[in-house]
């Protein structure tokens, strides 16, 4: 594997219970970025109780001045409907001010809305209504997606980006818990088993794998999932998979949702 490399200048990752923290250098609406989503959670489910998860937005753009200075003083999507390619990476930002759950939230709705390709992601108003359906605190959001801290937030993740000389999207790097040590750069994505070989080298002992939990809770848990994820998730076939979901769709407990490029299903 080519592009794993070891980092010259460690950055100290943030302290926490978990031995093992990765950052995820994504743009939030890549193609590439949207199919790691698949490894992301199978880890999250197997073997989440060994790490935690920064997601680092980097999208290349020229300047975020003239959008922040256009969104300044909106209170309501109403009184201010724009687009710019800024607006999703800014709104994701204005989440996390509200916290990490907050804001992991509010990613898996706008990649959800992204992979049907039926709103405009760009849009100020769809990235309002994101906010509303995870049940964010909207006056608080109103006020943060139109401030500066917001934009601040998504400078100092390209700033990351650029000082990790991360220069292929996506990639990740793994830092265990011993700060003196170095970061492991993987760049581009790779096969399930790559990541997991990566977290027993880092461990330096067997792993120890989680049961998935039950379909409901994992519903419960990422609130959209493809077929194929289900299917990974629990190693079966994509048939399994289908004939499973179909039976919580007549349950009514999830529904379907259909493009010729996708299908999402999403808790009720």
């Amino acid at each position: 594997m080519n592009n794993v490399q070891v980092l010259q200048q460690p950055i100290t990752p943030s302290t926490c219970n978990k031995p093992i923290e990765l950052y995820i250098f994504i743009d939030p609406l890549d193609e590439r970025s949207l199919a790691m989503q698949l490894t992301l959670r199978k880890l999250q489910v197997e073997y989440g109780h060994y790490f935690t998860c920064r997601y680092v937005l980097s999208t290349e753009l020229a300047s975020l001045n003239s959008i922040t200075n256009r969104m300044k003083g909106c209170v309501s999507g109403a009184e201010l409907d724009i687009t710019h390619p800024a607006l999703p990476s800014i709104a994701i930002k204005a989440a996390e001010l509200q916290g990490k759950r907050a804001g992991f939230r509010y990613l898996n709705k706008l990649q959800e809305v992204a992979s049907l390709k039926m709103r405009n992601i760009n849009s100020h108003a769809t990235l309002i209504e994101i906010a509303q359906y995870v049940d964010l605190d909207m006056k608080e959001f109103m006020t943060d997606f139109g401030s500066k801290e917001a934009a601040r937030a998504f400078q100092c993740d390209l700033y990351l980006t650029r000082e990790m000389e991360v220069d292929e999207i996506p990639s990740i790097v793994f830092f265990n818990e011993c700060i003196e040590d170095e970061g492991l750069k993987v760049s581009g994505s790779y096969n399930y088993e790559v990541y997991e070989h990566i977290l027993a080298e880092l461990l330096g002992e067997e792993l120890i794998c989680q049961q998935a939990p039950a379909l409901d809770e994992l519903f419960n848990r990422f609130t959209s999932l493809t077929t194929a994820e289900v299917a990974e998730i629990y190693s079966i076939n994509e048939q399994a998979a289908e004939r499973e979901l179909k039976k919580r769709m007549l349950q009514q407990k999830v529904e379907r949702l259909m493009t010729d490029d996708i299908t999402l299903w999403r808790a009720k």
